[in-house]
């Protein structure tokens, strides 16, 4: 039923397929993980498919060794009318520890399509507590400075690709 299942965490142990050049997890990895666990909060909120829109402020602050037990804990943070702001925390701890560290964190925006790609309405989130209050002001900050990141992006590559763009021979 869709709008019941605001959070999901996925729980595994990091593998050496995982591991960089540096003996640690890759952070296209972590990445994947994100997105992963991200759709699964998103896909389960509106009851339907959706698309990543949006991944911003990923956050590497330490790293996951292989061995260790890796937490991906997603969850609705902000609606739309066709998209949901998902936040996304990445711990990890050794298999014996009792607390796990987060190592990084991120906002994502995803929007529901119906059959034919086109933005579906999605249930409306409402904050229970001053928790859940914060994270939705927290999204709703993020998105105002992304649409000011987003006009300084294309501002730079409308000079930018006319700078450098040379004609198909």
């Amino acid at each position: 039923m869709s709008g019941s299942q605001r959070d999901v965490t996925f729980r595994f142990l990091a593998e050496p397929t995982d591991v960089n050049f540096g003996g640690k997890v890759h952070g296209g990895a972590v990445m994947k993980w994100i997105d992963q666990a991200g759709y699964a909060c998103a896909a389960g909120w509106a009851g339907r498919y959706c698309v990543t829109v949006y991944v911003g402020g990923i956050q590497f602050e330490r790293p996951i060794q292989v061995g260790q037990i890796v937490e991906v804990h997603a969850q609705i943070v902000h609606t739309g009318s066709t998209s949901m702001h998902v936040a996304v925390d990445v711990a990890a701890r050794d298999a014996t520890a009792d607390g796990a560290e987060r190592t990084t964190h991120c906002l994502m925006v995803f929007v529901a399509i119906d059959e034919s790609r086109q933005p579906v309405a999605v249930p409306a989130y409402t904050p229970q507590n001053d928790e859940e209050r914060e994270l939705s002001s927290y999204a709703q900050r993020m998105m105002l400075m992304r649409r000011q990141v987003e006009a300084e992006r294309r501002s730079f590559l409308a000079r930018f690709r006319s700078a450098t763009t040379s004609p198909q021979q």
